[in-house]
């Protein structure tokens, strides 16, 4: 099969790109503004990659276009069409889905799917739980939106058979996907994950996200209850039991069996610091992680990754012993140098949540007086639209400095930060926030930067700016 993927370059659609070429089919692309590191990744796999979204593209004939959800009906202010290939395309009545839908049917069909889904922490805990399952010798498959440093790449399709397995449903072969709540294409609404039909779900945390496509909370639940409903009686919800979110959309119906963590009286639940601690078992002692992650929110998602893993026949002891060797993500906590006795970190922290969860862990592992620099950017679609700038101040407590990036902002960045006094600073461009970053960085300082995008290279601004004159 060729497929022709429109909005390619997106970490999930190139991902899924990957796998497709994985499994033998022929996969061209288009999208606006092709470049590294997914063209280079994709250029490698033999995937060739155009850029815009020409009409003329009709001409490659594939025999399926997969439509990313960057892709709409949207108007120029010339009222020529956003995306010329999707209206031709379907003037032309040729066949087209979605990502998710396509996944649904060509790689996840027949296999023993563990989604991981939730407001924050998906990527992380998707790397966590493909790593466990591959240190058990399980040779999962896996679509993670970001790149596990396990494994250095994405996306893979993994074992055909699950090894060692004994009964049909025992061999079952394994695939862990990140599960997205956010919508899957302009003609399909409904999000990414109830395409999935995972028979092992993770519910991992719930709060209000997304303000351009959800109107509140409850309309998210609803989205996590889909889920639900998609899970068979003999599959697995594994939700935190911390979440007042998550009871309510377990309450609204579940037909699987549960397994809650985080609380004291959860099913799975820890007992000391978030780099070492006992994990315990329905009160009981059963494993021991120690790892060179920190942060509370961390702790939480190795819960979630050893109950969701020992619903596959992986041990918690065994599942704890892989975790010891969890490298973690590119973008999450990832150092990216040292310069003067100052440490540069890249995040993808976008959420005033993830900001103080991510600012919360570092503050644990480097203690005080050591100083946090946070450098961040509301480049999320909700965080632009201003929903949550209220929050901002409150997610950047255990900052001693903030430094905030505030072009293309619809609102006033400088007012909200007003609480912060002396300890905020806004720039307009990058170069500018770089510029006040390094004017006031110190010996021993750790300047943690944090956004969903690329930030500008802002991390190789500073350090070439903080090097020695």
């Amino acid at each position: 099969m060729h497929i022709h993927i429109l909005g390619i370059c997106g970490t999930f659609m190139g991902g899924l790109a990957a796998l497709a070429r994985e499994a033998g089919h022929k996969v061209t692309g288009c999208d606006a503004g092709v470049y590294p590191p997914m063209s280079d990744q994709l250029r490698a796999l033999g995937i060739e990659l155009i850029e815009g979204f020409g009409a003329e593209q009709l001409a490659l004939q594939p025999d399926l276009f997969v439509i990313g959800n960057v892709v709409s009906r949207a108007r120029q202010a010339d009222g020529n069409p956003k995306f010329p290939l999707m209206e031709a395309l379907m003037e032309a009545g040729l066949p087209y889905t979605s990502g998710p839908q396509w996944l649904a049917e060509h790689v996840l069909q027949g296999r023993h799917v563990l989604a991981v889904a939730g407001t924050h922490g998906k990527t992380t805990t998707t790397s966590m739980l493909a790593w466990i399952l591959e240190a058990a010798g399980l040779q999962p498959g896996f679509l993670v939106g970001g790149v596990p440093m396990n494994f250095g790449v994405s996306a893979r399709l993994g074992a055909q058979a699950r090894p060692g397995g004994k009964t049909p449903a025992g061999q079952r072969p394994l695939f862990v996907i990140e599960a997205d709540e956010y919508d899957t294409a302009f003609f399909d609404k409904r999000s990414k994950f109830v395409h999935y039909r995972p028979r092992t779900a993770v519910l991992n945390n719930l709060e209000f996200d997304h303000a351009d496509i959800f109107d509140d909370l409850p309309a998210i639940e609803r989205q996590f209850h889909h889920l639900v409903r998609t899970v068979p009686g003999s599959g697995r919800v594994v939700v935190n039991g911390l979440e007042e979110s998550l009871a309510r959309v377990l309450h609204a119906g579940c037909w699987s069996e549960v397994r809650s963590f985080g609380a004291a009286v959860s099913d799975f639940s820890a007992h000391g610091e978030p780099h070492s601690f006992d994990v315990l078992h329905q009160g009981q002692g059963v494993a021991k992680v120690e790892w060179a992650l920190s942060g509370v929110h961390n702790q939480l998602n190795a819960l979630a990754a050893i109950a969701a893993a020992e619903h596959v026949g992986v041990a918690p002891e065994v599942a704890a012993r892989a975790l010891g060797e969890f490298q973690n993500v590119k973008r999450r906590m990832e150092v990216r140098g040292n310069v003067n006795g100052i440490t540069v970190y890249d995040d993808f922290a976008h959420h005033p949540t993830a900001i103080r969860t991510t600012l919360d862990g570092l503050r644990r592992k480097i203690g005080r007086p050591a100083r946090i620099l946070a450098v961040f950017e509301p480049r999320s679609n909700t965080m632009k639209l201003g929903t949550m700038k209220a929050q901002l101040p409150w997610s950047l407590e255990e900052a001693d400095l903030a430094f905030c990036h505030a072009g293309g902002l619809g609102w006033d960045a400088r007012e909200a930060l007003a609480p912060m006094g002396m300890r905020a600073q806004v720039a307009d461009s990058i170069d500018e926030l770089a510029s006040q970053v390094v004017a006031s960085a110190q010996a021993g300082d750790h300047i943690l930067c944090m956004s969903n995008g690329g930030f500008g290279g802002i991390h190789l601004k500073l350090l070439q700016s903080l090097q020695p004159k």
